[in-house]
């Protein structure tokens, strides 16, 4: 096969991945206000159990295992809440800020639709996130599987970052959000998207990325355990990690996927981009 054949074929499996995700966005800018919302509620409470697994994991870790191991195992299970949920296709904010954006790029989609399912998604993920944050606060301790210490750790981590460093922390974890949202849709079995799941989410985990949702599980269950961590540390973190996600994936993924192939040269599909 020549360098062309090669290239040609590389650029026509990028036009392929991205009508593929302008398809979905516009499903899912289109779809009933009730089904969008408890899709999105479901979203939020389901993608709490990995911030719970971190819990044990504190709980439970022995002095003696090391802080790289345990640090690994961490970002391992905080996967486990985006594998329910992306697997599951619930309705997650930190995929719509690049899959939704896809539609109105390439003018099949108004601001309007983009605006009301990112609110949408956006306030019913944060609901289900608070009510697992509660159901596990309560839960957990009382049957001796993670102390209340385990959720003022995973808390601190974000509230004692500076705004900007919430920021640009968020950008990376939305960028790496993108990304999933992308290389999901590329994957050809249900094993090849388990694998970028997790390994894009245990990531994420590892380097303790602030990402909105499942930050709100892990910074509200802090606030209602220890009075280290308080409101206005739970929405100062919600904030910025929100816009530090939105530009991640809207900026890094979105724009940026988008305009090299709609660029890609003349055998480019009808994608448009000024």
């Amino acid at each position: 096969m020549s360098s062309n054949d090669s290239a040609d074929d590389e650029q026509a499996e990028g036009e392929d991945i991205l009508e593929l995700q302008i398809r979905r966005g516009l499903s899912e800018l289109n779809r009933p206000t009730s089904g969008l919302s408890l899709s999105a509620l479901s979203a939020g409470l389901d993608i709490g159990f990995g911030p719970l697994l971190m819990g044990v994991i504190l709980t439970a870790a022995d002095p003696t295992f090391g802080e790289l191991p345990k640090q690994l195992l961490l970002g391992v299970v905080y996967g486990v809440g985006f594998i329910l949920v992306v697997l599951g296709r619930s309705e997650l904010f930190t995929e719509h800020t690049t899959l939704a954006v896809l539609p109105v790029l390439n003018r099949d989609a108004s601001v309007g639709k983009l605006g009301r399912l990112w609110g949408l998604v956006y306030v019913s993920n944060i609901a289900g996130a608070l009510v697992f944050a509660a159901f596990a606060v309560a839960i957990g301790p009382a049957i001796g599987v993670v102390e209340a210490s385990a959720f003022t750790e995973l808390a601190t981590a974000y509230t004692e970052l500076s705004p900007m460093v919430l920021v640009g922390a968020g950008v990376l974890a939305g960028w790496l959000m993108g990304l999933l949202s992308w290389l999901v849709a590329a994957a050809d079995s249900t094993i090849a998207r388990l694998a970028v799941v997790w390994l894009i989410t245990a990531a994420i985990g590892f380097a303790h990325l602030p990402h909105c949702i499942a930050g709100t599980v892990e910074v509200f269950g802090g606030v209602l355990v220890s009075p280290e961590v308080g409101y206005v540390d739970f929405l100062r973190f919600l904030l910025f990690s929100t816009v530090g996600n939105i530009l991640g994936g809207t900026v890094f993924v979105a724009l940026l996927k988008f305009g090299h192939v709609a660029r890609s040269g003349p055998s480019a599909r009808d994608f448009r981009l000024d």
